[in-house]
């Protein structure tokens, strides 16, 4: 039996350089680059809603929503030319607080996320439950606020970090809740969060 071909390994200043040029995005963990794959309707719309709410209720305050164009990064500040350690990703919806951190003059990729929002699917939830989270949780200290969201139920996951580093999780469900993310002073109602989209009539909780 044909023993599977192992994947080339990719420095970050490969990625970065082969991303900048590419018209897909993809996200790199510890030198192995793995392609985006297409969102479904409910995600992009799903996205879509959490952003508009975001910026709106960010106006003329210090902190600004991005989509999901923005990368961030997670691991290290690559010194050294053959560096593959980090997590380079694209969250669905990142909030920055203050001025943008750039990790170099290309001011594509963002060093100091204050809020982050992945809309789940079924090929990418372990991911971001398990190594995405832990890793944010590691390199991120200016993260406060991890947020998990359904894309075809009302539900809603907020983990909150603490002043001891641990985290704390509320889950939100039904359209008739509203997660207050207090660090940037806004409120997600799941109503809005979920307009125009057909939840599933087993997992919807209350309309």
């Amino acid at each position: 039996m044909a023993l599977p071909k192992p994947q080339p390994l990719y420095t970050v200043a490969e990625y970065l350089a082969l991303e900048r040029e590419s018209e897909e995005r993809h996200e790199y963990l510890d030198g192995v680059i793995y392609a985006m794959a297409g969102e479904s309707g409910e995600h992009a719309d799903v996205s879509v809603n959490i952003t508009t709410i975001l910026t709106n209720q960010l106006k003329g305050k210090d902190c600004r929503a991005r989509s999901k164009d923005t990368k961030v990064r997670s691991g290290p500040i690559p010194k050294l030319k053959y560096s593959t350690k980090g997590l380079y990703s694209y969250p669905d919806v990142v909030v920055i607080c203050g001025e943008p951190q750039y990790l170099d003059g290309y001011r594509d990729v963002v060093n100091n996320p204050a809020v982050i929002i992945e809309v789940l699917s079924p090929a990418t939830e372990k991911f971001d439950r398990g190594e995405k989270f832990d890793r944010y949780d590691t390199w991120n200290p200016t993260l406060s606020d991890y947020l998990l969201v359904s894309q075809d139920q009302a539900r809603i996951e907020h983990f909150i970090r603490q002043d001891d580093g641990t985290w704390t999780r509320i889950l939100y469900r039904g359209l008739r809740s509203k997660v207050v993310i207090k660090s940037i002073r806004c409120t997600l109602k799941l109503k809005d969060v979920y307009d125009r989209i057909d939840l599933k009539p087993d997992l919807q909780i209350v309309k």
